[in-house]
């Protein structure tokens, strides 16, 4: 299937294709308890990973040991996506921005990140 997301303030937008998404990965370390993100529970594939509009208006954020690069719109603050320094270009997406998709539907597996090394 084609998806397509965004951020709220529609300057960062993105698609991507996947098998259907029926379930979801939510996350308990310190950044993404707080961002309250429900993510996509397998890695988009830089293939079948496109930003249509807005790459200037990303920035990144690290956290830690910079594993992880949480991309955020400099305009509203959204995270839409993140990949890690493990799988680079390969996304995992914030499902909260995929338009037409109910993520607090999606059947969601808890990943313990807090205590992970």
């Amino acid at each position: 299937m084609k998806y397509q997301g965004s951020c709220h303030c529609r300057l960062v937008q993105f698609e991507f294709e996947s098998e259907k998404i029926t379930s979801a990965l939510q996350c308990n370390c310190s950044i993404c308890i707080r961002k309250n993100a429900i993510m996509s529970r397998f890695y988009i594939e830089p293939a079948d990973f496109k930003i249509t509009k807005g790459q200037k208006t990303l920035s990144i954020y690290h956290w830690g040991d910079e594993v992880v690069n949480h991309f955020f719109c400099k305009n509203c603050g959204i995270y839409p996506f993140h990949d890690t320094t493990d799988y680079p270009g390969k996304y995992r997406i914030n499902l909260g921005c995929v338009e037409d998709l109910d993520c607090k539907g999606l059947d969601i597996l808890q990943f313990d990140g807090k205590h992970e090394l």
